[in-house]
């Protein structure tokens, strides 16, 4: 795991962190791919939070490993610098991690972001490894609306014209997903991915049992105190 920069930054010094790391990013197709992680962050209090990591073999769609951490928080809630905020909970969750996946699915963005810098970049950067935004709702560029049959897309462009993601059907007549490319990966072969993973749900398996486990832990943290 690369220190690329320190989480104790100001919003605008994080900004700027934001720009730099732009320009480390590579856009490769994926190969080879056995093992995926998903993960989901949530935050059942507003200072803490929550971290699940689930890694699939994606021949069988199996559940092979499940890992899970909690830590207070510092950085406010922030549009468009969400990776200030969880980046640090997922690295500690990472850690546990005896799995190594081949790409790694966040429930959030790749590059369609207003400085191609979501969390599933910045993560990637980190951690050098492959990574996919395969975020549930819009945050940035422009789109038309796909068609409703499952594998259906349109690209999502910035303010420059640029292709940064695809708006994708994973379920026929289903709301689509937001897919962009972090690190060492590229559109066409995220879509896919995300695709092959998508079996009877909107959601990727990864995401999806990540979430559900995120969820879990969430309800019953109610009655938890930190």
């Amino acid at each position: 795991m690369r220190q690329l920069h320190s989480w104790d930054l100001t919003p605008q010094q994080a900004k700027e962190q934001q720009l730099k790391l732009r320009q480390l990013l590579k856009q490769v197709p994926l190969e080879n791919i056995d093992l995926v992680a998903g993960v989901d962050l949530s935050f059942p209090k507003f200072d803490q939070g929550y971290a699940v990591i689930v890694v699939i073999d994606v021949k069988t769609m199996k559940t092979i490993e499940c890992v899970t951490e909690s830590s207070p928080v510092s950085f406010p809630y922030i549009p468009g610098l969400l990776a200030f905020r969880e980046g640090p909970v997922f690295l500690k969750a990472w850690e546990k991690l005896k799995s190594k996946p081949d790409v790694i699915m966040f429930d959030g963005q790749g590059i369609a972001h207003p400085r191609h810098m979501g969390i599933a970049a910045h993560m990637g950067l980190f951690l050098e490894l492959p990574t996919i935004g395969v975020a549930k709702s819009h945050l940035y560029g422009k789109y038309q609306e796909p068609g409703n049959k499952k594998g259906d897309y349109e690209y999502l462009y910035d303010d420059s014209g640029e292709i940064i993601g695809a708006v994708l059907r994973t379920k026929n007549d289903s709301k689509p997903l937001f897919v962009s490319p972090g690190h060492m990966s590229d559109l066409k072969s995220s879509i896919d991915l995300v695709l092959k993973c998508c079996t009877s749900y909107r959601l990727p398996e990864p995401t999806r049992i990540a979430h559900i486990v995120s969820q879990r832990w969430k309800s019953k943290s109610d009655k938890l105190s930190f």
